[in-house]
């Protein structure tokens, strides 16, 4: 039994061991790809073009993680990263115009009219702008006609159809699992629990998608329509067609594109409208390229205004699991970004950048406390992104001033909360469950199915006195909800009401209601913010910081050190149930949240 022991001993030494000099070899290895991969210093030259990639997914800023190559992630844009370059283009001699090079486009329709925006501005310099795509995504298109001409491959398909959103429904798959939800919600219009608990959309669901999506199509249609000179009672016609399976010459005659061009041809129509000969080298350069050439009089200030970023759904605590995907809003992390920028004297105004479908009522409440306190201190003015709905807007609602884009998502008041009972999935697997208790409630959510991907449903569904509990407590957090928009907007709680009950709306449709102040961008928000700070020369500096590749190869190494250590010790399966765990308890009961797709 001694020299089992030793064994045993050894061997997990030996395993650490192991682990630890391939840790440090993988990290030397991928800083030799990082630095071998590094573009070196670039410098811009004459007769350059400004090339604007309109393919891939667009975010409001882009932190890359190291190991994306590795698994084939989708190419993201920074929104951010866009619009600087496009000014920085303007302003710039060297720079002769832009080519859009358009594609399959994923982004909200608000970000998609910001960058058409900053491209419609960039135009009174008298440069050009040049669109070219293989295909166009009706997203990629909306952005593209803004510009003096657009070309097409003759193979290139062109999405034009109008827009929808579409709802999958999972009722009839959590009846057959043996699964069934008690929805507990404040909100006509709350309709975050339908794909679980329905078939088909409530009607109060379908009025408020139909209304946004016409919306949104109309200000895009009206755009379309002023720079390509088309009506729009044409573009509709040609939307109901369906463009997006008609030849391209027909999309040539309709007059939605210019030409129709090989991608390999484009070099030439570049160089001759530089005046470049065939043997002259094209310069190109992309949105990466100009992040390191300074903006024209560029000067440091004392005086700053922070943008601070707030990108994705809003959780409690950063979940470090399988599950975290994508940008997130963390609570514990935000307040103290927020607490630091309150502290910082050289900092007279923040723009908090929301872009949040929403998430945690509980993570809300406190970012919102944070911002209420700093906006006591210095101005604190919201830009909303593509949607700053539910949570999205609880967090809004303090700052003195709200702008959004038109075709914003916002709104969305409203709180719910779903609890799954597993009584059927029980009788099914053949479980029973038994139990003793010293006081009425005391086993109120006490009894759960503990089987992989089952883990946190209930065993029985709640009573009429628990349902009574829990849908008070729902109520409580839609009337904490009222009352801090209230507050906020300096309104009563029965107006925030009336358009409330988790209704969505457009930024058009908001600055009707009250629900924003103003229309625009993140310029427009960082103009406000300065004059509520009473401030002329400013510089404008990006929170939170952006981490260096290295930082962040070491970060997510030592995160699946971290994870493969665990699995030694408890195994695998054991430690995705402990992951998923952790999922489950980050998001609280208490949701608001507007999942809402747009095609």
């Amino acid at each position: 039994m001694k020299n089992f022991f030793k064994m045993l001993f050894a061997s997990i030494l030996g395993v650490f061991i192991a682990g630890f000099i391939l840790f440090i070899l993988s990290i030397a290895m991928l800083a030799g790809i990082a630095s071998m991969g590094s573009k070196s210093s670039f410098v811009l030259e004459k007769k350059t073009v400004l090339e604007i990639d309109l393919t891939g997914v667009i975010n409001d800023r882009v932190e890359e993680n190291p190991f994306d190559f590795l698994f084939g992630e989708v190419k993201a844009h920074g929104l951010n990263d866009i619009l600087s370059a496009i000014k920085k283009a303007k302003k710039n001699d060297k720079i002769e115009g832009i080519y859009l090079k358009a594609g399959f486009l994923r982004t909200g329709p608000a970000s998609a009219q910001q960058i058409r925006n900053e491209l419609r501005s960039f135009k009174e310099s008298g440069k050009f702008i040049v669109a070219y795509g293989d295909n166009y995504s009706q997203r990629a298109y909306y952005v593209s006609s803004v510009a003096d001409k657009v070309f097409m491959n003759p193979e290139g398909i062109f999405e034009f159809q109008g827009m929808s959103s579409s709802i999958q429904f999972a009722k009839g798959l959590f009846e057959k699992l043996g699964i069934e939800w008690q929805v507990f919600k404040v909100g006509t219009f709350k309709s975050a629990v339908e794909p679980i608990i329905s078939d088909k959309m409530s009607e109060p669901n379908r009025l408020q998608r139909s209304a946004y999506l016409n919306d949104i199509w109309s200000v895009m249609l009206k755009d379309i329509s002023e720079s390509r000179n088309i009506p729009v009672e044409k573009l509709n016609q040609y939307a109901d067609e369906c463009m997006t399976f008609a030849s391209s010459e027909v999309i040539r005659t309709n007059q939605l594109i210019d030409s129709l061009v090989y991608r390999a041809d484009m070099e030439s129509y570049f160089k001759e409208k530089l005046n470049l000969t065939k043997d002259d080298d094209l310069k190109i350069a992309d949105v990466n390229d100009i992040k390191s050439v300074p903006a024209s009089k560029e000067k440091l200030n004392k005086d700053k205004i922070a943008v601070l970023y707030a990108e994705g759904e809003i959780i409690a605590d950063e979940l470090n699991t399988i599950f975290n995907t994508g940008h997130t809003i963390t609570a514990k992390k935000y307040v103290k970004e927020i607490n630091k920028l309150k502290e910082d004297e050289n900092i007279k105004a923040v723009v908090f950048r929301v872009n949040s479908p929403g998430g945690s009522a509980f993570a809300s409440e406190q970012i919102h406390h944070a911002i209420k306190a700093l906006n006591e201190v210095k101005p604190v003015v919201v830009s909303m992104g593509d949607y700053a709905a539910s949570g999205g807007y609880y967090i809004s609602s303090p700052a003195r001033k709200i702008v959004a884009e038109p075709t914003t998502l916002t709104g969305s008041i409203g709180i719910f909360g779903l609890i799954p009972s597993g009584v059927q999935l029980s009788e099914k697997i053949g479980t029973t469950y038994d139990h003793v208790k010293t006081n009425k409630m005391s086993d109120f959510l006490g009894q759960t199915i503990e089987l992989p991907l089952v883990s946190g449903v209930l065993a029985r569904p709640l009573n009429t006195d628990e349902s009574a509990i829990f849908q008070a407590f729902v109520e409580r957090g839609y009337n904490t909800f009222l009352t801090r928009c209230a507050e906020g907007r300096g309104k009563t709680k029965a107006e925030i009401d009336s358009i409330g009950q988790g209704r969505v709306w457009t930024g058009n449709q908001a600055l009707s209601n009250g629900l924003v102040d103003e229309l625009g961008g993140i310029d427009k928000a960082i103009q406000i913010a300065a004059g509520l700070a009473e401030i002329e020369n400013y510089s404008i500096r990006e929170y939170p910081e952006q981490k260096d590749f290295f930082t962040q190869l070491m970060e997510e190494s030592m995160k699946g050190a971290e994870t493969r250590i665990l699995s030694v010790f408890i195994g695998e399966e054991a430690l995705k149930q402990k992951q998923m765990m952790k999922a489950w308890q980050t998001f609280d009961v208490k949701q608001a949240v507007t999942p809402v797709v747009i095609h």
